[in-house]
Parts: C-alpha cells; sequence; structure tokens
C-alpha cells in the first residue's frame, strides 16, 4: 500500500513521525496548513492521514462515520483494533480515544479501489483553505486568526451506492458555515464520482476557532503565504 512511508509500526501500535505526517500532508494531501510543519509548535498528524490508515487497515464499507475526538502528536501510540462489524475505536495505550469510526454494510478489500479513494478524498480535503474556507469567510465577515490559524476536522461520513468502482473524484455540492461567537462551524457535502456515475455523497465538518472580524489584506496575505508554501514544496 502506498501508505507505507507515512507511518511505523512499533509493539503493534502505530506511530507518526513529524515528517511522516508533514510530507503525507504536503505531498498526498496538498495541504500546507502550518498545524503539519515538522516544527510547527502546535503540531498535529493530519486528519487524512487517520482516515487514509483506517481504511488502508479496515477495507471500505458501504457506509461509514468518522468522528476526530483530539488532536494527534508524534509521540502518541495509536492502537487499532481488530475488525469490527460496528465501531471501531483508535486508542492510545492509556486508552484515550483520538478516533471513532462507525461502519455499515458491504465490506471490500481492494488495494487498487482503496487508493483511489483515498487519494481523491484527500486532494479534495486538501483544496479546502483557498477554494472553501476563504469564499465562506468572506461571505459571512469573518476569519481565523491569521498567526496562529487553526482548522480542527470533527467528523466525516460518506455512503455509497456501490462498491463496484476503481477511480473516484469528488464534488463540492454544498458548503455552509454557522458562526457563534469565535467559533465557527463548517459544514462540505460532496457527491462521490465514478466516471460521470453518481456512486455516493459524503459530508465533512470542521470547527474554525479564534474568529475575528474580516480582514481583506489579512486574509490576502495568509493566501499568499498558503501559496508561497506550496510552491516552495514543487
Amino acid at each position: 500500500m502506498f501508505l507505507t512511508n507515512y507511518f511505523k509500526k512499533e509493539n503493534n501500535n502505530i506511530v507518526i513521525s513529524r515528517t511522516q505526517a508533514s510530507n503525507f500532508a504536503k505531498d498526498i494531501a496538498g495541504d500546507f496548513n502550518p498545524l503539519h510543519d515538522e516544527d510547527a509548535k502546535r503540531f498535529c498528524v493530519p486528519g487524512d492521514l487517520l482516515f487514509a490508515l483506517v481504511l488502508d487497515k479496515y477495507g471500505l464499507s458501504r457506509k461509514m462515520q468518522f468522528r476526530f475526538e483530539g488532536m494527534v502528536s508524534d509521540v502518541v501510540a495509536l492502537h487499532f483494533p481488530e475488525a469490527s462489524d460496528g465501531q471501531i475505536c483508535i486508542e492510545d495505550e492509556k486508552g484515550k480515544s483520538y478516533l471513532k469510526v462507525h461502519r455499515e454494510g458491504e465490506q471490500r478489500y481492494c488495494e487498487k479501489q482503496l487508493e483511489a479513494f483515498i487519494r481523491s478524498y484527500v486532494a479534495f480535503s486538501g483544496l479546502n483553505f483557498i477554494h472553501v474556507l476563504v469564499p465562506l469567510m468572506q461571505k459571512y465577515q469573518v476569519m481565523i486568526n491569521p498567526e496562529r490559524p487553526l482548522v480542527i476536522y470533527e467528523t466525516m461520513s460518506f455512503e455509497l451506492d456501490t462498491l463496484a468502482f476503481e477511480e473516484m473524484t469528488l464534488e463540492l455540492v454544498n458548503k455552509q458555515l454557522q458562526v457563534d461567537g469565535k467559533r465557527g462551524d463548517v459544514l462540505l457535502e460532496f457527491s462521490l464520482l465514478s466516471g460521470d456515475k453518481q456512486v455516493g455523497t459524503g459530508r465533512k465538518t470542521m470547527v474554525l476557532s479564534g474568529l475575528r472580524p474580516y480582514d481583506q489584506d489579512a486574509i490576502n496575505r495568509m493566501i499568499t503565504e498558503y501559496q508561497r508554501r506550496s510552491e516552495a514544496r514543487l
């Protein structure tokens, strides 16, 4: 599986180094969130990598729900339990939960299909900042703290009509932002497509912290810095 370079196994647990997490974020997801930089003070493993590792371990189910419950650092050893038809809880050695997964329906494990699904989802996810979050912040006239941008995954789910596909693309069909003081709750809804045929639907929620009044100049600087970081990786 192509994820081999982005984690290591230690005593039947999975540990993700800062380098591995950062490389996955930038090279696979196209995600340049400073939280995933190797030298970030508040470093955390990308939620997209945890999502990918779950699919790598358990395969695809027709219906899957992911709830992110904690930020994973590079010193956290994660335990992935044996497969269950219901709920799977990804915990550390002390029993602290970081990710809960619920799955239902037909299951399939095909490496080619899994790689296509993972790559398409995380590439879609990596476009969130400039293509999704900035327009939402502009619409609602709020913005995250440019000095400490904090965008956290909350939930992600999808429901497939069929598992008979090899290619996958995601298409955004709805985006919303609900503002409550300094907190913003983002909802994204998307279609899952194989070629020109829709094979499922999905939704994702994120939390924006430290909201403040919208400042176009500050947003422009954030976009410029984000693009600079992206181009520097090429």
